[in-house]
């Protein structure tokens, strides 16, 4: 192919892919009212809630099922429905699941649906830190992170197309393709950072010390041991992401350190958590891919 025609091939297709992008973004740029920013998400909040009930029985079989413990399951529930709560989006169908996988994970589907995995919750050690995974995973999905990530996609995969309607079956097949693993885009350096901040804001509208943010962070580089654990793969943590926090904390929440009414809550972490996870059988190891 001469250079002639490549060119104009590359001049062609980019205009069309601009032309879908602006035609796409009439309907899919907002404000979004967790981060203030305007945003491009195709997806509506119906389609965020049926993509999130749609997909979420794939990966609670695929993370080892629920663990077998109701009080368990009510006690993360608790503390993620009062985050829901104090957060910009409280009407959605938010439900939280404690996965019985061993590997080190959270993650969460657009539309309200959290997931922490038992490998996690037996590497925390306060009920602040639990609040922390919880509150960053509400704020990916109070930012529409997901939203954002599928519809760029979504951009280029129709993108020599004549740009229509999506439809709702469209985006859960985009969910749910590759494995199930397409939406586990790796989350970029901005949306960590925002989440990082929603999540401290909401676990701070609840009580809890901010310092179970940092908490988290050394654990999840403590269980890394200099290699790559799941969590980290889709939640880079750099060294200047848990020093953005710190200085978050210090700047912003200096007035909750060591104040009384914002609590770390070891105990009931302890006797909620641990205590009854121990009592199980070990979690069973993920299948060979």
């Amino acid at each position: 192919m001469t250079n002639i025609r490549r060119n104009g091939w590359f001049n062609t297709f980019a205009a069309l892919l601009l032309g879908a992008v602006a035609a796409l973004s009439l309907g899919g740029c907002s404000v979004n009212p967790a981060t203030g920013e305007r945003q491009f998400n195709m997806l509506s909040e119906d389609q965020e809630v049926a993509l999130g009930i749609e997909a979420a029985p794939q990966f609670i079989q695929q993370g080892g099922g629920k663990i077998p413990d109701a009080n368990v399951q009510a006690y993360v529930s608790s503390i993620g429905q009062k985050l829901a709560a104090a957060s910009e989006r409280p009407d959605l169908p938010w439900e939280f699941f404690a996965l019985n996988s061993p590997i080190i994970n959270a993650f969460a589907l657009p539309g309200g649906k959290v997931f922490i995995t038992r490998g996690l919750m037996e590497q925390l050690e306060n009920e602040a830190e639990l609040a922390a995974v919880l509150g960053h995973e509400v704020g990916h999905v109070n930012a529409e992170h997901i939203g954002q990530q599928m519809s760029r996609a979504k951009v280029f995969e129709i993108g020599l197309q004549v740009v229509g309607a999506v439809s709702e079956q469209s985006w859960i097949d985009t969910a749910l393709g590759a494995g199930g693993n397409l939406y586990l885009l790796k989350f970029g350096r901005d949306q960590e950072s925002q989440s990082d901040s929603l999540g401290l804001r909401y676990m701070t509208k609840c009580g809890y010390d901010p310092r179970g943010m940092l908490g988290v962070m050394h654990v999840l580089q403590d269980a890394s041991g200099g290699g790559g654990i799941e969590m980290l793969q889709t939640h880079p943590l750099p060294q200047t992401r848990i020093d953005r926090v710190e200085q978050e904390i210090n700047e912003g929440y200096a007035a909750m350190l060591n104040n009384p009414q914002y609590t770390l809550q070891p105990t009931p972490y302890q006797q909620q958590a641990l205590a009854p996870l121990k009592k199980l059988p070990p979690a069973p190891q993920p299948k060979a891919q």
